[in-house]
């Protein structure tokens, strides 16, 4: 049994998994959901379909099997949407792991971020999420980065922050899951307004106003959901909003970019922030918020308005206090 299994052979699981099995640390698997992904990335020791020209390290080993998911942990660099079901298909396995996401958002069926799902599925995981401005070929070319390891528990923390540090990536520890994960999920959904704001021809001056429009929304919906401010401030929450909303590297950059050029999406891309947008919509309702970037993008990405329908829509609202 390996120390540490990364569920999802996309290319975020791909690149940490590089990374952490070319240490001298603790021993890696990488498990892919198709068997005969798992086996071309073994043979070929590249993930041509998702990081292509990354070598990957020989003692990284790439299964397919229910084995993967009895390390002690487990990180979970899946789809957000599909977090939940994966946990419970396999949760004969998991047991006590601690169990770390690695996806941003929010789920629609539940409303819940990924530790919230954690619990509600292996309710003997210890959940905690790691979360931050990061690309996967970053982390994959050993370029330094930085993120937040959360986990409501210091002591697990502590230990996670040590085994899933490298030289090049480095972890700090925080003790607000609700709050890094928040962060990490709201984001999408403003990278999504600034990408279709740049597509569009609004210009610079107006992607600042949204980044930091947007950031008062993710605070706001983070404290009333019992994050922390300066959870927001770190690199889960405003780190990661300045990368997001100022790079075509994000996914969710680019399909705001086309929408905001009147075009379509590149077809079979995930892009969180469209789950994303409509399940905060509903936390906001719930909680009696107002988050108006969050509304426009969820009608943007729905078709219902176009990119200058949606600038007109918050540019037309009451003029306040910042």
């Amino acid at each position: 049994m390996s120390d540490i299994s990364i569920i999802g052979a996309g290319a975020f699981g791909t690149a940490l998994a590089s990374q952490l099995a070319g240490t001298d640390g603790p021993t890696v698997t990488l498990w892919a959901r198709d068997p005969e992904h798992a086996a071309q990335i073994s043979e070929a020791r590249e993930n041509a379909r998702h990081l292509p020209g990354v070598s990957l390290p020989t003692e990284l080993a790439v299964v397919n099997d229910n084995g993967a998911f009895a390390a002690p942990i487990l990180i979970m660099a899946t789809p957000m949407q599909t977090l939940g079901s994966l946990l419970v298909e396999h949760r004969e396995h998991i047991g006590e792991a601690c169990v770390v996401a690695a996806c941003k958002g929010v789920d629609l069926e539940r409303g819940k971020g990924p530790t919230g799902i954690i619990e509600a599925a292996a309710k003997k995981a210890i959940p905690a999420i790691l979360t931050g401005p990061s690309f996967a070929v970053d982390i994959a070319q050993g370029l330094p980065t930085a993120l937040t390891l959360a986990c409501a528990d210091k002591r697990t923390g502590e230990m996670l922050q040590s085994a899933l540090s490298t030289t090049t990536l480095r972890l700090y520890l925080s003790t607000d899951p609700i709050g890094a994960e928040l962060g990490g999920a709201l984001k999408n959904v403003i990278a999504i307004a600034c990408g279709a704001c740049i597509g569009a021809g609004f210009g610079e001056s107006a992607r600042a106003a949204l980044m930091t429009r947007g950031y008062a929304e993710m605070a706001r919906l983070a404290a009333a959901l019992g994050g922390k401010r300066e959870t927001l401030a770190g690199l889960s929450g405003f780190g990661d909003l300045a990368l997001t909303c100022t790079s075509d590297k994000s996914r969710n950059f680019r399909h705001g970019f086309a929408l905001g050029r009147g075009e379509l999406p590149p077809p079979g891309v995930t892009t969180e922030g469209i789950a994303t947008a409509e399940a905060t919509l509903r936390l906001a309702k719930r909680y009696k918020l107002e988050m108006p970037i969050t509304e426009v993008v969820a009608a943007l990405t729905s078709g219902t308005l176009s990119a200058p329908e949606a600038m007109a829509v918050l540019l037309s609202r009451p003029l306040r206090k910042e």
